[in-house]
């Protein structure tokens, strides 16, 4: 199954020619998506009432969800992210050299700062800013505390990893 890129309303997603979108993947409008980026299966990005720009080494894993909200709020996520698989990304802004847990929720005018690890399953309720270098965990999610140097190294080994595995994907037909 090749993955869905959809015109919306005129807007065109723009995928830079490097960046990997893997099969079953939807991509919809006004959405960009930066170099070495990738979109991994089942993903949605959906730019369709608002817009959506995806950094540089940016990763959106298995059946994540990027969407928007018509009253001003586009999804802005930076350079070297990895967003985990299920997690739900809403009219948000993601730093750069974070990463999302798996299943965690960023809702609605939620701010992420550089250098933070987001942990599986939190959720981060609407108009929250958190700080740049910080774990953020719960429900609702709360800083916990600061990340040392070697995890912050981690969140951009994190998404070096994901460009890496990318490049291993042959997009091609098992009968090809």
């Amino acid at each position: 199954m090749k993955p869905l890129i959809m015109i919306h309303q005129g807007k065109t997603p723009k995928i830079h020619e490097n960046a990997v979108i893997l099969p079953s993947v939807s991509i919809i409008g006004d959405v960009e998506i930066g170099a070495l980026s990738s979109v991994w299966f089942g993903a949605v990005v959906r730019g369709d009432v608002n817009f959506v720009r995806v950094g540089e080494r940016t990763n959106i894993q298995d059946n994540a969800v990027v969407h928007v909200t018509h009253k001003g709020s586009p999804a802005i996520i930076g350079n070297d992210v990895t967003i985990g698989h299920t997690a739900i990304i809403h009219a948000c802004t993601i730093e750069d050299r974070v990463l999302v847990g798996m299943g965690a929720i960023v809702m609605d005018n939620v701010t992420i700062g550089e250098d933070c690890l987001v942990a599986a399953g939190s959720i981060l309720s609407p108009g929250k800013k958190f700080p740049s270098g910080h774990l953020i965990k719960g429900a609702p999610a709360k800083v916990v505390r600061s990340l040392t140097a070697s995890e912050m190294k981690s969140l951009a080994d994190s998404a070096n990893h994901y460009v890496n595995v990318s490049k291993s994907y042959s997009i091609t037909s098992p009968t090809e």
